[in-house]
Order: C-alpha cells, then sequence, then structure tokens
C-alpha cells in the first residue's frame, strides 16, 4: 500500500501489512512474475514492488513534461512552417505521453497532486538529459535521433512490463517515438546535404548530445542500485550496459551515413564480437547533472513552477465548475 498522504494511524497499518509480507506471499508472486503475469493493479503486491513502479513512473512522466521544454524553445524559431508543425506535433505527443504515465502510476495508489508536487519542490528526479541546452536548429535534429532513439532502445522492453497498466502505456508511447526519431533523423539528413556551415552546425550538436545520450542508459550495472532487483521482479528486461552497447553498435553506422564523426577516439568495431567498442564515460558528469548542478537544471525547474502557479486559476475553475454539477446532481 502506497503510504502518502495517510494518517499517522494509517501509516502504521501500512507499515504492518508490508512487515507482515510472508515468505509464501513472496514466493507466490514471484512465480506469477516468472509464469510471465502481468500485474495488475488491484493484485497483491510486495510494497517495495510498488514503490518501485511509483518511482520509476513518475520520473517517466515527470522527463516526458520537462522534456517539453528544449524542443519547446525553438517552436518559434523552426526554419519553415512544415518543420514547426511537426516540431509542434511531437511536443504535443510529450505531453500526452506524460498523461498516459501518470495515470499509469496512479494506479498504484498515489495521487497525480503529489507527483507533480514532488517535481516542483525538486524532490522526484527526470532524465539527466534534459538538463541540456538546445543552441541550434541541428540541437533539435540531435534531440530526436539520439534522445529519442535512446528513449526508443529503453523503452520497448518496458512493453513487456510485469505490471500491466504501465505496459499497455508504452505501446502507444513507443509507436509515437519511433516518428520523433524519425523526425530528428529527417532533420539532420537534410543538414548533412547543406553549405559547410550547415553541415558544421550539425557535428557541433553531435558531439554536445553523443555522451549524454550514453549516460540516459543509466549507471553500469554494477553501479545500479535498482538494476538487479527491477530485472529478477521484469519490470525491467534488458541491462543498463545491454542497451547501451545496442544503441551504440545501432547509432554509429548512423553516423557515418550523414557524415559525423563520433566525439570518441576509443571507437573502434571490434571484429569478433561484432560490437563497437567506446571509450569511458564521465560519470561524474552524470552524477553532477542528476545532482540539480546541469547547465539547465534550475531553468528547467523553474519554468515549469512557473507554468504551474499561472495555471492555477484553471484548476480551480475547473473543481469550482465539478463542485457545482455534483451539488446541482444531488439537489
Amino acid at each position: 500500500m502506497y503510504t502518502q498522504g495517510l494518517d499517522q494511524k494509517d501509516k502504521h497499518a501500512a507499515s504492518g501489512q508490508a512487515i507482515a509480507e510472508s515468505a509464501e506471499q513472496l514466493a507466490a508472486f514471484q512465480e506469477r512474475i516468472d509464469a510471465e503475469e502481468k500485474i495488475e493493479a488491484k493484485d497483491w503486491m510486495p510494497e517495495a514492488y510498488r514503490r518501485t513502479l511509483i518511482r520509476q513512473i513518475s520520473q517517466h512522466a515527470h522527463s516526458e513534461i520537462i522534456g517539453m521544454q528544449p524542443e519547446g524553445n525553438w517552436l518559434t524559431r523552426a526554419p519553415s512552417l512544415k518543420r514547426k508543425v511537426i516540431l509542434l506535433a511531437k511536443i504535443q505527443d510529450e505531453a500526452g505521453h506524460g498523461l498516459y504515465l501518470y495515470a499509469a502510476a496512479e494506479t498504484l495508489g498515489v495521487s497525480r497532486d503529489q507527483m507533480v508536487g514532488d517535481l516542483l519542490s525538486g524532490k522526484a528526479k527526470y532524465s539527466s538529459i534534459f538538463n541540456y541546452p538546445t543552441l541550434t536548429w541541428a540541437d533539435i535534429g540531435a534531440i530526436g535521433w539520439l534522445v529519442d532513439g535512446a528513449a526508443i532502445m529503453n523503452q520497448i522492453p518496458l512493453c513487456r512490463c510485469s505490471f500491466g497498466p504501465y505496459a499497455r502505456a508504452m505501446v502507444r508511447v513507443c509507436k509515437e517515438e519511433s516518428f520523433h526519431q524519425r523526425q530528428g533523423f529527417d532533420i539532420l539528413v537534410t543538414l548533412s546535404r547543406g553549405n559547410d556551415a550547415q553541415k558544421a552546425m550539425m557535428q557541433d550538436a553531435f558531439d554536445r548530445w553523443w555522451w549524454p545520450s550514453l549516460m540516459m542508459f543509466g549507471p553500469s550495472d554494477t553501479d545500479s542500485k535498482h538494476s538487479a532487483q527491477s530485472m529478477a521482479w521484469k519490470i525491467k528486461r534488458i541491462s543498463n550496459d545491454e542497451l547501451r552497447q545496442k544503441f551504440v553498435d545501432a547509432t554509429v553506422p548512423q553516423a557515418e551515413f550523414l557524415g559525423l564523426k563520433v566525439p570518441d577516439e576509443d571507437l573502434r568495431l571490434n571484429a569478433k564480437t561484432g560490437h563497437y567498442e567506446f571509450g569511458e564515460i564521465d560519470w561524474q558528469e552524470f552524477l553532477d547533472v542528476i545532482a540539480g548542478n546541469g547547465p539547465c537544471n534550475k531553468q528547467r525547474l523553474a519554468k515549469r513552477q512557473k507554468a504551474h502557479a499561472d495555471g492555477a486559476w484553471v484548476r480551480e475553475a475547473a473543481q469550482a465548475y465539478a463542485s457545482k454539477q455534483a451539488a446541482r446532481a444531488a439537489a
């Protein structure tokens, strides 16, 4: 049972329930997981499983909402009406993804207000990638190609997540993310056929987004405190390192097609394994951004806080209208 918002008596009861989880219950739950059964919101589940899902799904939802900002920065400066309409559609999709994911998390007993409050207070995390600036139009292409490409690698396995509401939400999310990746790659293909300045702009964006994109898969499996349990529960299906390797193997040939040089002197194809070997990731940079010290952390959160405050009157009006309609129905 999710205990946020319960009174003290209820919290003690929930705590007792968690402690009372028997070995038989846990074994039966794991048997369902191992048998590839979907766990639904009303099914019994370990408290730790519920908490893990709330943390992961809410952070995923926050990432979709914050992720609208770097691209929204270019809506008024897109180079053509066609590009503007496509970008607007993509940003709208991301808002929808946040909605699906908040709804999936709510089935676990956490309120939307609590999740949004945790984001606005800085308590909740979102993907570190969205704390980097979009300096040129080429960045929009790099985000679509690299960031959404990495997201697809991460999210396709989630369509087989053991928690039913999350898995079902991810089916549509992944279909739309594939459009986002093609949108980004198309921007870069166009730039690759342009003049020297456009090609240089594309290379600069690639240089800045390559390493943060590799960080999106999270720390190495040996350093990730959540991976082993999430894999056992089949919330997660493929390890961080495996997904990162798959992304590199798929992306390097695409970079070569675009005429881009990967900003990694250690990158080489291992003929025996068929995989690209790549250099060491600067995990200190990743930790700094996660801790709130990235290039745009404060800016992203401040903008989200302002948007929430500016929309207060809409929420209040909707609540007043709902109360009025309920009163009329009860009369």
